[in-house]
Parts: structure tokens; C-alpha cells; sequence
């Protein structure tokens, strides 16, 4: 109790007397917990996308084809190489200081982004005390470092999240700007900083029209200038010149990456016009998720350079027909800033609000307290935890490892495997026999080292593809499943059983048929 007393007092002394300072060490000691504990990866694009394929560069592969020397037809494959190439310099100096262990090099990944990420709360924080003074800053501060998402997140390697430090950074030093006797260079940094977000996540491309809208409209001539002129020397040096050293010709990237999604615009995700409004407003927990909507909407004229940015961003995905819950994280955070200042310009003449204090202190309550708990659990939560743990309880054997089988029964398509954490990358072969093709003899390449069989016979006959070890996911049917290996492979074992974590319990409760996070089996064959 005496601990629980001093930290509250500490708090409320120093959140006084130093409100940033105390807000942004609330914010790191949040994340760095999620560094420690929130281990493994959220969703396939987090880890495949960008730890899977750095690492396979800097062991000189190529996990997923994207460069030229793997193509049989060299051809773009639409993904910026900006923050994957991050990634493989950061892998690449590890390894050059010895840092061999996956844990480990993960978990320096993780505090890594747990810093890059105050950028959010500082910036939040500064427009909020430039727009609506210290008690919306602090309010604006508060709830950017401890909203319950946004630490477990951050510590991700998710372009989505990613992108946020520098659209809030950037936007900061544009409105920032006015008060500097060097404005245009403050104007060409924000344009320079917001052009990093675009490398990071090309769809950001529609925020930054916003700003330059945004200043438009305000008759900013000179300043929109300066912004466009900022973004473009970004995108120039991290998308032209990168493109024209890999593929011989500038924004070969991007070309490829607008085809590719409106050729494929409606075979991901789910159409559905609600999805965004309703992640919105849930992530930022109701009813508060309506006050800051409405405070975000009300005050819009006033603070367009933060309004329509955010305001074109989610008309775009909301008309686009492929959908993905991820992809409107990125514009929660802004809802925030202006939201909160918004919507207590709105309580402070509102004579309904006026009369029900005793109300609005108890929406807040419960703001806190269900954010805090849902905060502790998905803080700690360790994600994907089985098929991480499974490789990290082969990595010590790897070297002896070659070839791994993955029994996935009663899934049609593959499981990717995440062999960053094995440390070796070796043939993957996965045997789904309820999938239904046409040839059973034929292999289905999922990347350059996992493929999808149909048969068994495609490996048990070629001495050069004999696996090591089986791993047989989820418990269903499984001593079935274990002895129809066996007819190929008797020799196998039983050694050990990973579980999922609580985190994945939890989600697959929710959701059986959209979730994936079976306990595995490990069995090793000792043919």
C-alpha cells in the first residue's frame, strides 16, 4: 500500500510540476514492459514482411523473392525497402558485434521502437499544448502513452504503427514552424520527415495530401511550397535513388505496388462499410471514443491541418474496397490530439454537461479502468506464442537441421513458419491432406523455403528432403494424424508440447475459425 501511495503521490506531484517530462517516463516504463514481455509478433505482416526477409539478406537470401538476383524475370515486387532496409542494417550490425540469439536480437528490436514510438506521445503532447494549453496536453499526453493498444504495438514491426512517430513529428514542426525565424527550414524538415512515412507506408501519401490541402485552403501558398518541396527530396532519395540502384530505374517500387492493388483491390479483407467506424470507436473505448469523435468533428475549421489530413486518410480506406482493421491505426492517434481538445471546448459551454459533472467524471472512470486492464494483459501478452517458442526450442539443434514437416490437418492453406527464430533457414515442407489439389504430386511454393505438399511421398521417396524434425499443429485428431506419419516416417519420437499463449487462448475463444494459434507437437525423426 505504501508503494502504491508514494507512486501516486509522485505522480500527481511531478505531472504538475513537469508534465511532459513525467508523461513521456510513463510512456517508456509502459513500453519497455511490453519490450520485455509482449514478445513474438502480432500479425503475419509485422514479422514475414520485415524481420523474416532483413535477416534472410543479411545470411545473403532472399526469403521472398523481392530482389533481382532471385527473380528468374526480375520484376518489383511493391514493397518499400525504407524500413525493411532499417531492419537489415540494425540485424546487420548485430551480427557484427556477435548478437547470434533471436530472443535477443528481438528484444533490441523491440526497445528500439518502444523509443522510436515517444515520438507519438512528445509530439501529440506539443500540438495538443500549442492548440488547447497544458490541461488538454496533458489530458492528449496521458492518453497517447497509456491507451491500451498503443504499447503492445509500438513494439512491433508494423508498417501501420510505424508510420505514426513521423506523421506526428512532421506535422508538429510544420505548425511549429510559425514561430521560428528559420521557417523555411523548419517547413522543408516537417515535408522531409512526413516523406519518411510515405517510405514507410505508401498509402500515408493520402495524410500528407492532406497537410498540403490543409495549407492550401489557408492560403498558405509559401508554406505548402516548402512542405511539397520537403516530401518530395524524401521521396526522391528513399524511393528514386533506392529504386534506381536495385532495379535501374526510379519509383519501380510504388509502380508496382499501385497495380498490384488495384488489380487485387478486392481479394483481401472484407468490404464492409462499418469495419473502420466501429474499430475506431471501440479501440478508443466508448463512450469517450464518441466524445473525442465528436470533438474531433466539431472543431475541424480550427484545426484543419490536423482535421483533414485525418478526415481524407479514412474517406479513402473507407470507400476502398479492401479492408483490414491495421490498416486505420494509423490516424487513431490524431483523433486524440484534437478530439480531447475539441470535445472539452464543447463540455465547457454545453449546459447538459455543465449540470452532470458527477457523469462525465464517471465515462472517464470507466475509460481508465477498463483501458488499464485490457493495458497489464495485452502489455504482458505473449503473441504467436507457440510457433515462436517452437522454433526457439529447435534452435539449438539447427545445425543438425535440414528439413522440417509441418502436419497442419484441417487447414487448407499454409502456415508460415517464422524460421528467424530457428536461425537457419532450411526446407519447410507443410502437409495439409485436407487441401484439395488437383494433382496430389504437385508442390505449392509459398516462399523460397516453405513449400505446401499434398502427399507425403513427395519427400519420404527423395533422401535429400528427409525431415528432421515434425511438428504437428493444433491437438485435434492427433494420434491419427501421428500414425499416418509414422507409415512414412516410424521412426519419429514424441520430444516436447508448445502451447499458446494466454493472449492466443484468448483470441482463438473469440474467434475459432479466423484464428490460428493451435498448440504444437514437436516429434523428431530418428531415421
Amino acid at each position: 500500500m505504501n508503494f502504491i501511495k508514494n507512486l501516486s503521490s509522485w505522480f500527481n506531484k511531478n505531472l504538475n510540476s513537469k508534465p511532459i517530462a513525467t508523461i513521456i517516463v510513463i510512456a517508456l516504463a509502459v513500453r519497455l514492459v511490453a519490450a520485455f514481455y509482449a514478445k513474438g509478433y502480432g500479425m503475419h505482416d509485422d514479422h514475414f514482411s520485415i524481420i523474416e526477409a532483413a535477416q534472410s539478406w543479411v545470411d545473403g537470401k532472399d526469403y521472398d523473392n523481392w530482389l533481382p538476383r532471385s527473380q528468374q524475370h526480375p520484376e518489383p515486387v511493391g514493397h518499400s525497402f525504407f524500413y525493411s532496409g532499417i531492419q537489415f542494417v540494425t540485424l546487420t550490425v548485430l551480427k557484427a558485434v556477435g548478437i547470434s540469439n533471436p530472443d535477443t536480437k528481438m528484444l533490441i528490436i523491440r526497445i528500439l521502437h518502444a523509443l522510436f514510438s515517444l515520438l507519438t506521445v512528445w509530439a501529440g503532447y506539443k500540438i495538443a499544448f500549442k492548440y488547447g494549453g497544458q490541461k488538454n496536453a496533458t489530458q492528449v499526453g496521458l492518453i497517447l502513452a497509456l491507451l491500451w493498444f498503443m504499447p503492445f504495438l509500438s513494439v512491433r514491426n508494423l508498417i501501420e504503427i510505424v508510420a505514426i512517430p513521423f506523421l506526428m513529428l512532421g506535422l508538429w514542426i510544420i505548425i511549429n514552424s510559425e514561430d521560428k525565424k528559420n521557417k523555411v527550414l523548419h517547413l522543408l524538415a516537417g515535408g522531409f520527415v512526413l516523406g519518411l512515412a510515405f517510405s514507410s507506408r505508401f498509402q500515408t501519401l493520402l495524410f500528407i495530401g492532406g497537410v498540403g490541402l490543409a495549407l492550401l485552403f489557408e492560403k498558405k501558398w509559401k508554406e505548402m511550397i516548402y512542405v511539397a518541396l520537403g516530401v518530395l527530396i524524401s521521396i526522391l532519395i528513399l524511393q528514386g535513388v533506392v529504386d534506381i540502384c536495385i532495379w535501374g530505374k526510379p519509383f519501380a517500387e510504388l509502380k508496382a505496388y499501385i497495380v498490384y492493388n488495384i488489380l487485387n483491390r478486392n481479394n483481401y479483407g472484407h468490404n464492409n462499410y462499418l469495419m473502420y467506424p466501429e474499430v475506431l470507436l471501440g479501440i478508443l473505448i466508448p463512450p469517450v471514443s464518441l466524445f473525442l469523435t465528436y470533438g474531433f468533428c466539431k472543431t475541424w475549421k480550427k484545426y484543419l491541418i490536423v482535421f483533414l489530413p485525418t478526415a481524407i486518410f479514412f474517406a479513402f480506406h473507407e470507400y476502398f474496397p479492401n479492408k483490414q482493421e491495421r490498416f486505420i491505426l494509423t490516424i487513431a492517434p490524431f483523433i486524440v490530439v484534437t478530439g480531447v481538445i475539441g470535445w472539452n471546448e464543447f463540455i465547457s459551454s454545453s449546459a447538459y454537461w455543465l449540470k452532470r459533472p458527477k457523469l462525465l467524471r464517471n465515462c472517464y472512470r470507466f475509460f481508465w479502468i477498463f483501458n488499464t486492464i485490457v493495458l497489464l494483459f495485452i502489455t504482458t501478452s505473449y503473441s504467436k506464442k507457440s510457433r515462436v517458442e517452437a522454433m526457439l526450442y529447435l534452435h539449438p539443434k539447427c545445425n543438425q537441421i535440414q528439413n522440417l514437416l509441418i502436419e497442419n490437418n484441417f487447414r487448407n492453406d499454409p502456415e508460415f513458419v517464422p524460421q528467424f527464430y530457428l536461425g537457419k533457414w532450411v526446407n519447410i515442407f507443410q502437409y495439409s491432406p485436407t487441401y484439395n489439389y488437383a494433382d496430389s504430386s504437385k508442390v505449392k511454393y509459398i516462399n523460397a523455403f516453405q513449400r505446401h505438399i499434398g502427399s507425403l511421398s513427395y519427400i519420404a521417396n527423395n533422401s535429400n528432403y528427409q525431415p528432421q524434425y515434425v511438428l504437428f499443429y493444433n491437438d485435434k485428431d492427433l494420434q491419427n494424424r501421428v500414425d499416418t506419419i509414422k507409415k512414412y516416417f516410424p521412426k519419429i519420437k514424441y520430444e516436447t508440447t508448445i502451447e499458446p499463449g494466454n493472449l492466443d487462448k484468448l483470441l482463438y475463444k473469440l474467434n475459432p475459425a479466423g484464428n490460428r494459434n493451435q498448440v504444437i507437437f514437436i516429434y523428431k525423426n530418428e531415421n
